[in-house]
């Protein structure tokens, strides 16, 4: 029985954009909601992919966001065909709105919920929409809702229930389809070409998680570049290379887009009652043993040490 793709859509991006994408052996995909570390994994398959620092491109050249409304299907297509080598390509969709394909290599990024909400309030902010809209996109888009006048509010408005939830549509996203977009991917981590990453993992131990990556990947690296490699995949290296790693020319700052990398934030913004509310809300979505996996603490050494990408 062929499953069932689901499509996910917003003013921004189509996930039916993946049903006529020509996919070949040894592609990357690289699906995780937005602000999880979906730059971190594209750059990590990057630096392994050309074993150099010095990547030859930029990453949003290298390694395009499919769906993204605001770049052509044929400018997209086109970009991707050209390229020889192993291609990594992104995208915000979770695995059931995409094809599947044995050849492919999937990889999905989860982080604790509440960091992944409180980075894209930050995020919104450092969009700049008359860039935005300056690509040849349709001037009616709604841009990025913006958030509400605390972050407080914020956080507690994603928490609830959205109308949309069970409607495939993703922005702002919301609780509802961040705990899907990893619940989904949990329930497949025993395929062989499926690889679920956690930001506390790759946090608290970068050379250690990129070297399983590679061996899953079936990448052989010079031991002498090697260090290169991890250090390049570091938060300072890769804000420090902001102009060429953050995924949008439609930025105010790019190096604002890797503002901390930190875990836990939220609970010096929520109250306890505001906590409770979130616990028992995600409780109704997904079954304890995954979220004892999704919500573990981050490690007291190596905070701030991811992106926020």
């Amino acid at each position: 029985m062929t499953e069932e793709i689901r499509q996910y859509q917003s003013p921004d991006y189509n996930s039916a954009r993946w049903a006529n994408f020509p996919l070949r052996d040894g592609d990357i995909i690289v699906s995780a909601p937005p602000k999880s570390g979906t730059t971190w994994a594209q750059t990590m398959c990057a630096l392994l992919i050309f074993q150099t620092p010095d990547l030859p491109q930029p990453l949003r050249v290298l390694s395009p966001w499919l769906d993204q409304l605001r770049t052509p299907q044929e400018e997209v297509y086109a970009r991707f065909a050209e390229q020889k080598h192993r291609r990594v390509i992104k995208t915000h969709t979770p695995l059931d709105g995409l094809p599947s394909d044995p050849r492919v290599s999937y990889i999905v990024i989860a982080r604790h919920p509440l960091d992944r909400a409180l980075s894209f309030y930050h995020q919104s902010a450092n969009i700049d929409l008359e860039l935005l809209f300056q690509d040849g996109s349709d001037p009616k888009s709604r841009p990025l809702v913006p958030p509400p006048p605390s972050v407080r509010e914020w956080l507690q408005y994603w928490c609830l229930p959205q109308p949309t939830d069970d409607q495939g549509i993703a922005v702002p996203s919301s609780l509802h389809l961040t705990v899907h977009h990893l619940y989904d991917a949990w329930n497949r981590r025993t395929q062989p070409n499926v690889r679920l990453l956690h930001y506390v993992d790759l946090c608290a131990d970068l050379a250690g998680e990129m070297a399983a990556l590679a061996e899953w990947l079936g990448i052989t690296v010079k031991d002498s570049v090697w260090p290169d490699l991890v250090k390049a995949a570091t938060f300072d290296e890769m804000k420090s290379r902001a102009e060429q790693l953050a995924p949008t020319a439609t930025l105010k700052d790019p190096v604002r887009f890797f503002r901390s990398g930190r875990s836990g934030g939220t609970r010096d913004i929520l109250t306890e009652d505001d906590l409770d509310a979130y616990r028992k809300r995600v409780g109704q979505l997904a079954p304890k043993p995954f979220l004892d996996w999704l919500h573990r603490d981050p490690p007291v050494i190596g905070d701030g040490a991811g992106t926020d990408g």
